[in-house]
């Protein structure tokens, strides 16, 4: 089966590569030549992952998967939310994090969570696979890896942040991790 991943973000790429079983082979925006800015125009999560999955299906008529995901702060009444990429403005994602502590400060309900939502498009036909994971904000950045606000954010029952955890840690638990163990599942029962 041929199978597009609407994505550029690199980090996006190789993390469901290691997620998804090696068998399942899909190309990136980039391997297809594929170079247009997807205006993420959408409300929801929901919203933003169909108009990138729509927007390849119709230029290729491949099958395509696209994911939107993002940080909902309950302290910030909902903030990043759908804007979590661009939270600090189009092009300052380095910024997103501090923007985030800065509007925090001094407020102690710092419950987040992270969630995920793949769209997959298959022979024209839209199926939809959601991850989320419950956590808190840090008041400081922690640990240097991963990617986004994962040096922030701090998963339910745990003491590290995202950035501070393995690869492997991380994707066992993660709102991208348990969207695509659906999405691969569903794949799995079809091929």
């Amino acid at each position: 089966m041929e199978l597009i991943f609407a994505t550029h973000n690199q980090h996006k790429l190789e993390e469901v590569k290691q997620m998804l079983p090696q068998n399942l082979q899909f190309k990136s925006l980039t391997e297809i030549n594929f170079h247009d800015e997807i205006e993420e125009t959408g409300t929801t999560f929901i919203e933003n992952a169909t108009i990138k999955s729509q927007t390849i299906f119709q230029k290729t008529g491949v099958n395509v998967f696209a994911d939107d995901s993002g940080l909902v702060i309950e302290g910030l009444n909902g903030a990043p939310g759908v804007y979590s990429a661009r939270y600090a403005g189009t092009g300052k994602s380095e910024d997103n994090i501090a923007k985030v502590l800065e509007e925090l400060k001094g407020n102690e309900n710092r419950k987040a969570y992270f969630i995920a939502v793949f769209c997959l498009i298959l022979d024209g036909k839209e199926y939809f696979f959601e991850g989320r994971v419950n956590g808190t904000i840090s008041e400081e950045i922690l640990g240097a890896d991963g990617f986004g606000y994962d040096p922030i954010f701090i998963p339910e029952g745990h003491t590290k942040s995202f950035a501070q955890m393995t690869a492997e840690e991380k994707n066992s638990m993660s709102h991208r991790g348990r969207a695509v163990e659906q999405l691969n599942e569903f794949l799995t029962k079809i091929a």
